[in-house]
């Protein structure tokens, strides 16, 4: 309906037959949650089928993903630290993008470091550094000491095309020092640049069977691709579950997704983690507050990401977006980023019930090579996988979060093709056979995916 309603009102305007290829039936990305429009803030508005009851919990929620918290005791948002990352939400999820890179060592932003030993705990998930955790938090309340301190060096890669034009890409590497307790250099480090938070409800009401249904771990079917469903603890359910969410999928839910933000980044407790992040350590206070946050306020954050609209494809008649979108299809990126997937029946969410979405992931873990490896393993996930982020919006990504705001999982890639040549892994051929293409055919294909 969505569609059609689209077509007859461009034909209004032109008084002449508007005819949508097949190929971009993928317009409304978000299926009827889907919104238009270009402008900086266009991450931060509600699914456009929301009923007004659901409007009105969105607003509401709105106003707790932007809650400031401050130290205990206090009146209002208390409970913050003793250890942690950011203030709130909004302090890494940048007008609910991607958190651009850090200008500088003092304010890391959206940027995180998961941390762990060599090993897995009694759930398979990654062991705990002894005084330190799986995060590390690089700020503390007044009088208490941080977990350390971070920086980094670059290094570069020089390359060319086969037509002679020449690329380069730039990594960076990470340097923990001045901690408060001795650090152990066989410590396995991952840093994290927070990703964008629209459109998560949708990819939480995919049926598992549809996202199962492309996993080949063993790769069967010998093409090359062998995606991996995570496979991680619920602390809701007590139970092993699909991972969906972050970088490796090493969350089951969103609300696990929030909760496990809540006490990492912010050091909150709540019911799902009760226990303070900093637990057993030194700068562990012995205030009677715990769990700091309720499980309400956890629901209402969770329904701020699970109610927020996916903008449309832009340009999907132009001519040049065509091209680029049949050569992201002939080099087979949509093995990995797969367009379609159709949500469930989510009973108590009727805005994302049985929507055809085009997230362009398969939700699965795959090998991205050496290039993109970090090392450490998070449940199935090892140190070579991670799950295929979605490219809805992606097009988006420098006009919300400025030039800072980058693209992978530690944010080292500064356009969209040098994120395509540190592709690795399974992605290799992919990535051979777009070095191969003339310079129009990339930049048409670079295209494509500005304007996804």
């Amino acid at each position: 309906m969505i569609l059609i309603i689209f077509v007859l009102s461009l034909a209004s305007c032109t008084n002449e037959d508007v005819y949508i290829d097949p190929l971009d039936e993928d317009v409304y990305l978000g299926g009827e949650t889907s919104i238009e429009g270009f402008f900086i803030n266009i991450f931060q508005q509600p699914a456009s089928n929301l009923s007004q009851e659901e409007l009105t919990l969105h607003l509401k929620s709105d106003q707790a993903f932007a809650d400031i918290f401050v130290s205990a005791p206090s009146t209002h948002n208390s409970g913050l630290g003793p250890v942690f990352n950011q203030v709130s939400c909004e302090h890494c999820h940048v007008a609910n993008g991607r958190s651009p890179f850090p200008s500088n060592t003092d304010n890391l932003r959206g940027l995180l470091f998961r941390i762990s030993k060599p090993g897995e705990d009694e759930m398979g998930g990654p062991l705990a550094v002894d005084n330190f955790g799986t995060q590390l938090q690089t700020k503390a309340n007044f009088g208490i000491e941080a977990e350390g301190k971070v920086d980094w060096s670059y290094s570069y890669i020089v390359g060319n095309y086969p037509d002679g034009n020449e690329f380069m890409l730039k990594n960076r590497i990470f340097r923990i020092y001045d901690t408060y307790m001795p650090w152990e250099f066989t410590n396995l480090i991952s840093p994290r640049i927070a990703p964008p938070v629209f459109g998560l409800g949708l990819l939480e009401a995919i049926p598992e069977e549809q996202i199962l249904l492309y996993a080949d771990p063993e790769d069967i079917d010998n093409d090359g691709i062998s995606g991996k469903a995570n496979i991680v603890w619920s602390v809701t359910d007590h139970t092993f579950k699909l991972g969906r969410f972050g970088w490796k999928a090493g969350q089951p839910s969103l609300i696990q997704q929030t909760a496990g933000a809540y006490h990492q980044d912010m050091g909150l407790t709540s019911p799902l983690f009760p226990k303070e992040s900093c637990e057993n350590q030194t700068q562990a206070d012995d205030y009677s507050d715990d769990p700091e946050i309720d499980l309400e306020l956890m629901k209402i954050t969770t329904f701020y990401a699970q109610s927020l609209g996916v903008p449309i494809r832009r340009n999907f008649e132009d001519d040049q977006v065509k091209e680029g979108k049949k050569l992201f299809r002939k080099l087979n990126c949509n093995a990995c980023h797969r367009e379609a997937f159709v949500t469930g029946d989510q009973s108590d969410k009727p805005f994302l019930n049985n929507q055809k979405i085009f997230p362009y992931t398969d939700l699965l873990l795959h090998d991205m090579g050496d290039g993109l490896a970090d090392f450490r393993p998070e449940f199935v996930a090892n140190g070579y996988e991670w799950r295929t982020p979605p490219l809805w919006g992606i097009g988006f990504t420098k006009i919300v979060g400025g030039e800072n705001a980058n693209y992978l999982h530690d944010g080292r890639a500064t356009t969209l093709e040098e994120a395509i040549l540190w592709h690795g892994g399974e992605a290799e051929e992919s990535k051979q056979s777009f070095k191969n293409l003339t310079k129009s055919e990339r930049n048409a294909m670079i295209k494509f995916l500005e304007n996804l």
